[in-house]
């Protein structure tokens, strides 16, 4: 702003008058306009001194704004960078978020932000200037998406997006040029309730249902799912030769699946972690696997991982159903796979003596301490094998009658006859 001229103002007589002239931005064009304010008469009544003068010139050029960094951001960097809408900016900042190098945003949450832009967002603000949106534009964006509806999380959720495209519109330094202080209250944001957020946990009864379902392969990831808190792309992206220990009993986890495409990447850098089984779901796991060597755990017939959207809407809400489950957050009998994992969180937390660290690594769960940092439980595998044993799962695997001494009993018959 310093090195702008004409930005102090200038006194000089005008007629009657001590007059200030000034240089003033103007929004929608790329030239100043020349400002002029009378400060006080030449002579006689009212009258002031030259330094009195030129302190009320000061006064006269901040009231109108000239002078501050607000008003340069809000009006002359729209005119040089040319008048940008909101729609135009999402654009470039979704372009750019599937190219950055630093932190790189997972390429379905990319979409997921899309959506909601093109859904929600663009239809109501999309023909804003960049430049305005602030409280006031989202505000009205709360209303109507409280009108439709929405609950207060999905409210909360969605208007992350708006405030991360204005903040993306930087200068050469990289500064922000509308930076804003969100006020929610003015907006008239909903509070999120906690206590009343979707997220069922199954009990143990309705585990030991899903575990004795009918069909082998989703069976065995219900009773994956619940005895090891995976989430589902994680689950649904173990090979057999790339991540599961010979005896079955620890999965490596560094790859998901998602849409039936594997991606090398996870949830966070927690979520890179070793997961290990009890014996007996191991040994069942052994027993699904039989002879193969290769592949996904959970394939289709065609060598591709699973649906997740297909294991819960053919397999999980039909079983859920016929169990009498009732989710105490909606009353229906609907639930999504993440309550496997909830599942596991709230067995080890509350009926085991699992010491924190582990549950926390177990479940790919950033520690809240440098104490949870310095936890080194994630090296020590027999510790890890030792609780995972104690521990248990906390429901009733379907029982599997041995057949190896019917066998056995037949076959030496026949031998003595």
């Amino acid at each position: 702003m310093s090195r702008r001229t004409g930005q102090d103002g200038h006194i000089e007589p005008s007629g009657k008058w001590w007059v200030v002239r000034w240089w003033q931005d103007v929004p929608g064009q790329y030239e100043r306009r020349l400002m002029r304010a009378k400060i006080c008469p030449i002579s006689g009544p009212g009258s002031l001194s030259k330094s009195a003068r030129q302190r009320r010139a000061r006064e006269i050029v901040a009231q109108s704004g000239a002078d501050t960094v607000d008003h340069f951001n809000k009006v002359v960097q729209p005119t040089k960078l040319g008048v940008v809408m909101f729609r135009e900016q999402a654009s470039r900042w979704l372009e750019h978020l599937r190219t950055r190098k630093r932190k790189p945003v997972a390429p379905g949450t990319i979409e997921d932000w899309e959506r909601t832009l093109n859904n929600w967002i663009n239809p109501n603000i999309g023909d804003c200037p960049i430049s305005d949106v602030g409280n006031g534009v989202l505000k009205g964006l709360v209303a109507k998406m409280a009108e439709k509806g929405l609950s207060a999380k999905t409210i909360e959720n969605y208007l992350q997006i708006p405030k991360m495209v204005v903040a993306s519109v930087t200068d050469a330094e990289g500064n922000q040029v509308y930076p804003r202080k969100w006020n929610h209250a003015f907006m008239d944001m909903p509070i999120v309730d906690e206590s009343k957020q979707n997220r069922p946990s199954f009990p143990s009864e309705i585990m030991t249902g899903l575990a004795n379902y009918r069909k082998p392969r989703e069976r065995m990831v219900f009773i994956v799912g619940g005895g090891g808190g995976l989430r589902i792309g994680e689950l649904l992206g173990i090979e057999i030769d790339k991540h599961l220990s010979s005896d079955r009993s620890t999965i490596t986890l560094n790859q998901k699946a998602r849409h039936c495409k594997v991606e090398d990447r996870l949830k966070n850098a927690s979520a890179f972690r070793q997961v290990d089984l009890h014996p007996e779901i191991a040994r069942l796991l052994k027993e699904f696997i039989g002879t193969r060597t290769s592949g996904f755990l959970f394939q289709s017939k065609n060598g591709k991982p699973l649906s997740s959207s297909n294991l819960i809407r053919r397999h999980l809400h039909p079983a859920l159903k016929k169990l009498g489950y009732v989710n105490p957050y909606t009353g229906d009998h609907k639930a999504g796979n993440h309550a496997f994992r909830r599942f596991r969180n709230t067995y080890l937390k509350n009926e085991t003596a699992c010491p924190k660290g582990l549950r926390d690594y177990w479940l790919g769960h950033k520690g809240d301490s440098m104490d949870d940092l310095y936890d080194m439980v994630k090296h020590n595998v027999p510790l890890r094998k030792k609780w995972a044993q104690e521990c248990g799962f906390g429901f009733e695997l379907p029982s599997v009658v041995p057949n190896v001494p019917k066998i056995t009993e037949k076959t030496e018959a026949a031998k003595a006859a």
